[in-house]
């Protein structure tokens, strides 16, 4: 059903005095339906989240012939830098990355990488794939960690740096003889 006949049969019942507990069940009832729908619409977009979010997962289907190939994500606000961070990150844990994905929605952004190992001998080895998931992890959220706090800094900085008014006429500032001066 459309949404415009959806609103339709709504008015029809609020003149025939459906009671406000069951219009808003209905209403309610019609928003998840809404949600579902978009759900299973955007299914296999790649598309930002309303929540910070890193994932690392073993990536099934081996792209290339790869020894190991990771896929990893993050999601956040859209800040400055953080795609130098990523790389750089990236760079030091010694990956190939294969594929990149980036989409952005409203100030927030979505990353995803398809990596590999570099190291041939690293194909069957479980500790050092749980190693190297481990360490793509706490690098994402070590910058979704920064990203985060200077964002909050900021905020703070911004309130404090506010003057204080101060009222030169209170007693307090008067000396002991009564005198302001």
């Amino acid at each position: 059903m459309g949404l415009l006949n959806w609103l339709a049969e709504l008015v029809i019942n609020l003149n025939s005095q459906m009671d406000k507990a069951s219009l808003l069940a209905e209403v309610i009832a019609h928003l998840k339906e809404l949600k579902r729908q978009a759900t299973e619409a955007s299914e296999g977009l790649l598309m930002p989240l309303d929540i910070d979010e890193v994932r690392v997962e073993q990536q099934e289907d081996g792209l290339l012939s790869a020894p190991y190939v990771i896929r990893a994500s993050i999601c956040c606000d859209c800040k400055p830098g953080i795609l130098s961070d990523l790389r750089q990150a990236l760079d030091a844990l010694h990956l190939i990355i294969m594929k990149a994905e980036i989409a952005t929605l409203e100030g927030r952004m979505k990353n995803v990488f398809v990596m590999s190992s570099c190291k041939e001998g690293d194909s069957g080895d479980a500790k050092v794939h749980q190693f190297l998931a481990g360490s793509i992890h706490q690098a994402f959220r070590s910058i979704l960690d920064k990203f985060s706090a200077s964002q909050e800094f900021l905020l703070k900085s911004t309130l404090s740096n506010k003057r204080r008014r101060v009222d030169s006429f209170k007693p307090s500032l008067s000396s002991s003889s009564g005198d302001l001066w």
